[in-house]
């Protein structure tokens, strides 16, 4: 089981905050640093002093650690095009000398769209893009070096494409998640590396892997390895997890029931690799 640290900055956090748990991160032995891409806050949080452009910060990232992994979790289809999208990522993966993996979604928070001057489409024109991003920056980044790159969709359109720069070899991971029934295992079957379900209790975790599994079947392809995202209030005695709980807005029992809280001791007994993996039906393999 690799064990992931994951940030939501929207929230409230500078890159020098970033740092500082990145760079513990690295430090204290974790497998990755993965943030979310958002631009909006959501709940009662300030979310001051205002948002971090997450490919920019992890760029900053790449060059102060030495060993994590780095990624999103996961970047939204409408922020960006998928040409630059593809740059941006392969930039950021050599100069982390090749330590980036990419997470991407159709999108969802309207409000941010809204707030930012986004388009915000329909679900529907929302996924069709995702699939043509998918299609365009795993294209690019497999094209040979020399040869061009074409690409005609209803949404996007490449012309010779000199498909460069390139991420290092193996190419980064892509990472799909969400709770999607249909089109979300559909893709996680044709693109992914892993698929994750977000902050899922563990009957809602076997379903999506089980949907993930079943598209896979269909296509004739291994499947991709399963993670899952969790909340995490760790303290050192009750009064500790209590205030920490406040801190995030969560009742303490709600979150042992849903999330990971408790004692170190107790945090480390609830993600035992067996008993974790026993859980959740012998597929996940990371923690975020």
């Amino acid at each position: 089981m690799l064990l992931t640290i994951f940030t939501e900055p929207q929230q409230g956090a500078d890159y020098d905050g970033l740092l500082r748990v990145a760079t513990t991160t690295d430090a204290c032995g974790f497998d990755g640093f993965f943030r979310s891409d958002h631009f909006l806050k959501m709940g009662d949080a300030t979310g001051l002093p205002g948002p971090t452009d997450a490919w920019i910060t992890l760029a900053g990232l790449a060059r102060e650690t030495t060993r994590i992994k780095l990624g999103t979790l996961v970047s939204s289809a409408t922020f960006r095009l998928p040409g630059p999208l593809a740059v941006a990522v392969a930039t950021v993966d050599r100069m982390s000398g090749g330590r980036v993996e990419l997470g991407i979604g159709a999108g969802w928070y309207d409000a941010e769209h809204t707030s930012y001057g986004i388009p915000f489409p329909t679900t529907a024109e929302r996924f069709d893009r995702l699939e043509e991003q998918l299609e365009i920056i795993t294209g690019l980044w497999r094209t040979p070096l020399g040869e061009s790159y074409s690409y005609q969709g209803a949404h996007y359109s490449l012309q010779d494409s000199p498909a460069l720069p390139k991420p290092h070899d193996p190419l980064p991971r892509i990472i799909i998640g969400g709770f999607g029934a249909k089109r979300t295992p559909r893709l996680a079957a044709r693109f992914a590396d892993e698929f994750n379900a977000p902050f899922a209790g563990v009957d809602d975790a076997r379903g999506l892997f089980e949907n993930v599994r079943h598209a896979c079947e269909d296509l004739g392809r291994d499947e991709p390895v399963y993670s899952t995202a969790q909340v995490v209030c760790c303290g050192t005695g009750e009064g500790e997890i209590h205030r920490r709980a406040s801190r995030l807005g969560r009742d303490v029992d709600e979150l042992r029931q849903n999330g990971l809280a408790g004692t170190p001791n107790e945090l480390v007994d609830m993600v035992d690799v067996e008993a974790t993996i026993r859980l959740l039906t012998g597929l996940a393999r990371r923690t975020l």
